[in-house]
């Protein structure tokens, strides 16, 4: 039986990409007033991401073991490969650590050093590489080979979700205390939220975030996908720019952000993942 792939629901990986790959998902969790909801399984309010006492957290030991177990069984022991969200930006990959000790080498951790697509991509690659055959080093290596070749940018329109979530240091000299400040921002070759450019409006802070884009990917094909904290008319206007300017770009589609990305990133967020192509 092929390996299988799991993944934890910060991926955003559409149900019918993962049911065609055979992907696995985990949930995360965003927490309110004390009711614990599932990503991707209970109905988490759309406004979450303006509510002033909402948490999150990530995949619970045992959510995680009995994703593994299922998981090894149904590829009859050939091997699972986790791909989970960032250990810089969440407990799950320290979680999943823990839980694959329990069945040995059958199961490999691999953490994304990503968010969004960019994790979805190290999954897809990995899927991919089980479907076509491959045995557990080689889709564990796949995923590997995908992490350098995915990119994330994230363009704020307030910093105070990040600033509550921990997920920037509120002492960072670039926050500054300007209110019009709308940061470039990227994730760094180790999963940390980075600042890429200050810059102060959000017509710069996008087209700044295409030209970085454009630089990652050059000459290569490459896919992406933009996401929105309920920003849907710019993610649009963004991704046209990026077809503009990448002509050859394979694929680009455009989705949320989902729920616990968009408790850290707030309203109108708007983010670019793309994943270079190794032509």
């Amino acid at each position: 039986m092929p390996v299988v792939v799991v993944t934890d629901s910060s991926s955003r990986l559409p149900p019918d990409e993962r049911k065609r790959l055979n992907v696995r998902e985990v949930p995360l969790h965003v927490l309110i007033d004390g009711t614990d909801l599932r990503d991707g399984v209970d109905d988490v309010p759309y406004d979450v991401h303006d509510r002033p006492k909402v948490t999150t957290a990530g995949a619970t030991p045992a959510e995680l073991v009995a994703t593994y177990r299922q998981a090894l069984a149904d590829s009859a022991g050939d091997g699972v490969v986790a791909v989970h969200l960032s250990a810089a930006l969440s407990s799950t990959y320290g979680a999943a650590v823990s839980a694959a000790r329990e069945f040995g080498p059958a199961v490999r951790v691999v953490n994304s050093r990503s968010a969004a697509m960019g994790v979805g991509f190290v999954a897809m690659a990995a899927a991919r590489c089980a479907a076509a055959g491959g045995d557990l080093d080689a889709v564990e290596a796949a995923a590997r080979s995908a992490l350098n070749r995915s990119h994330v940018y994230l363009v704020v329109h307030r910093l105070d979700n990040l600033r509550r979530s921990g997920r920037i240091r509120t002492a960072a000299s670039w926050l500054g205390t300007a209110l019009s400040l709308k940061p470039l921002l990227r994730l760094d070759v180790d999963g940390r939220l980075v600042l890429d450019q200050r810059i102060r409006t959000v017509t710069k802070a996008h087209a700044a975030m295409v030209e970085r884009v454009a630089d990652v990917v050059g000459e290569h094909t490459a896919d992406v996908v933009v996401h929105h904290v309920d920003n849907h008319d710019a993610a649009d206007e963004l991704g046209a720019a990026l077809t503009q300017r990448l002509p050859q770009i394979s694929s680009l589609d455009v989705s949320d952000m989902g729920p616990v990305l968009s408790v850290h990133v707030g309203a109108a967020a708007v983010g670019v993942a793309v994943s270079v192509h190794d032509d």
